[in-house]
């Protein structure tokens, strides 16, 4: 099991999630985030002053899925978060131990 996060622009939040259950691919968790990269923010006017805005909003996107979907998974995000433009996000994979579903005590793939 891999659990997948992206960070990902606001407003295509609803592009992914669709291209992704288009493909059978259910069950995330959506968090609005605040951060930056190599964007390092951008600059505003308020009332006629300059100042800058460090950390910008974004969405954080986790699944866990089986190691089969995981590529799919990833294929399709990076195509429907996709911009070309600087600040369109990150993903990052990393492995999965186990999986418990609370109400039940199933584990492992069964609990996904």
């Amino acid at each position: 099991m891999q659990k997948i996060e992206a960070i990902i622009r606001h407003y295509k939040l609803e592009d992914v999630k669709a291209a992704l259950t288009e493909q059978g691919i259910i069950g995330m968790t959506v968090s609005e985030v605040r951060g930056f990269g190599r964007q390092r923010g951008h600059k505003e006017q308020y009332r006629g002053a300059e100042y800058t805005v460090d950390f910008l909003p974004k969405v954080r996107l986790e699944l866990v899925l089986n190691d089969d979907q995981v590529q799919n998974a990833i294929e399709i995000i990076s195509e429907s978060a996709k911009t070309g433009r600087v600040g369109d996000g990150k993903i990052f994979i990393s492995s999965i131990s186990d999986v418990i579903r609370i109400r039940t005590g199933e584990t492992g793939a069964e609990a996904i």
